[in-house]
C-alpha cells in the first residue's frame, strides 16, 4: 500500500472507536489500525547529548531558551488532529517554565519524568539516580497536579551494564520506562533486548521505542534522527509493518528542538555532532503532520492501559 492510501485509509477510521488491540507477541493484525504511543522528550536545544561537549551545564542559564514556543508548536498540531501524546520534561525545564506545563496537562497530555539535569542514567550511580529522578518527579508532579507514572532515561541509557537501574525507577514510584533501545548505536543501545512491551525483573514495565527486524538486525524507526534522516516512507513502511505483520503498536519519540529550524547553531561542534543535530530540521514538522494523518496515535499511558493495569 502506498503512503498516500494508508493516510486515507487511516483518516476514514478515525471517526470510529478505539479497538482493543490483539495480545501483544501475538502477531494478529487487528481489524482496524492499531492505536501507536507517541511521545516528546521535553528537553531545549543546549541540553542534548551530541552538543554536550560544547555547551557547558554552568552556562544553560545564559542560553536562549526556545523550548516553550517549540512546545507550544507541538500542542497546536497535536489539538489539530486530535491526538495526545506523553511528554517526558526534565525537572530543570519545568522549574523554568511551569506555565508550559500547565499547559501539557491542560491539553490533555500525559506528565512523564525525563530526570532533572539530563544526565544519563549510565553515568550515574543508583543513590544519585534516585535522588535525580525523585527530584524531578515531585517538580514535576507539584506543578502539573497530576501523578508521573513513566520514566525516559536521557539518550535512552539503560541496558545491560546498569540493569539495576529499572529497580530504582520503580523504587522511585513510576509504573513504566522507555528507556531500552533495542539497536546498536555508538552511543547507547541494547540489540539483545525485547523489541515490545515487557515486564523487568523489578516488576516495571519497559517500553521500547520502535523498531523493525531485517537481516538479523533490529532497525529504528518513528522518531528522533532517525525520522529525520530517512525518507518519510521508511517511517511510514515501518509502522505499517509492526501494527499489520507484528500487531504491535508503535512507540515514536520527537523532540521540541527537531521543530526548531531557527535555533542557535553550534559552529565548533563536530561535523558527526552537527550532522546529527541539525539534519532536515525544516522537514520535522510537515513529515510529524503526515504521520499523525497516517496512523493513529495516543499517549503512552493509554496505549499500555492493559499493561499498566496488570
Amino acid at each position: 500500500m502506498s503512503a498516500t492510501g494508508a493516510r486515507d485509509a487511516s483518516v476514514g477510521e478515525l471517526d470510529h472507536p478505539i479497538d482493543t488491540p490483539p495480545p501483544p507477541g501475538s502477531g494478529v493484525a487487528p481489524a482496524t489500525p492499531l492505536v501507536n504511543a507517541l511521545s516528546i522528550d521535553v528537553e531545549d536545544w543546549f541540553q542534548v547529548s551530541a552538543l554536550a561537549p560544547y555547551i557547558g551545564r554552568e552556562t544553560w542559564d545564559d542560553q536562549p531558551r526556545r523550548v516553550e514556543r517549540n512546545v507550544d508548536l507541538l500542542l497546536l498540531l497535536l489539538a489539530d488532529a486530535g491526538t495526545s501524546a506523553t511528554f517526558f520534561t526534565l525537572g530543570w525545564i519545568a522549574e523554568r517554565h511551569p506555565s508550559m506545563i500547565r499547559r501539557i496537562v491542560a491539553a490533555g497530555h500525559e506528565l512523564a519524568n525525563h530526570g532533572y539535569a539530563h544526565l544519563r542514567a549510565s553515568d550515574q550511580t543508583p543513590a544519585a539516580l534516585l535522588a535525580d529522578l525523585q527530584l524531578a518527579r515531585t517538580l514535576l508532579e507539584q506543578i502539573g497536579g497530576v501523578a508521573v507514572r513513566g520514566y525516559r532515561a536521557p539518550s535512552f541509557s539503560v541496558g545491560p551494564a546498569n540493569a539495576w537501574a529499572h529497580e530504582v525507577i520503580a523504587r522511585a514510584g513510576h509504573d513504566y520506562s522507555s528507556s531500552v533501545f533495542p539497536v546498536t548505536h555508538d552511543h547507547y543501545g541494547s540489540p539483545d533486548a525485547p523489541r515490545f512491551a515487557h515486564r523487568t525483573a523489578a516488576g516495571l514495565w519497559e517500553l521500547p521505542p520502535a523498531t523493525v527486524r531485517l537481516a538479523r538486525r533490529n532497525f529504528p524507526i518513528a522518531g528522533g534522527g532517525w525520522f529525520r534522516l530517512m525518507p518519510y516512507a521508511v517511517s511510514a513502511w515501518g509502522v505499517r509493518r509492526l501494527n499489520a505483520r507484528e500487531g504491535e503498536p508503535a512507540v515514536a519519540y520527537f523532540h521540541p528542538w527537531e521543530f526548531d529550524p531557527g535555533q542557535p547553531r553550534v559552529r565548533q561542534a563536530a561535523p558527526k555532532a552537527r550532522f546529527r543535530h541539525y539534519l532536515n530540521l525544516s522537514r520535522t514538522r510537515p513529515r510529524l503532520e503526515r504521520l499523525l494523518r497516517d496512523f493513529r496515535w495516543q499517549r503512552i499511558d493509554q496505549v499500555f492501559a492493559g499493561q499498566l493495569a496488570s
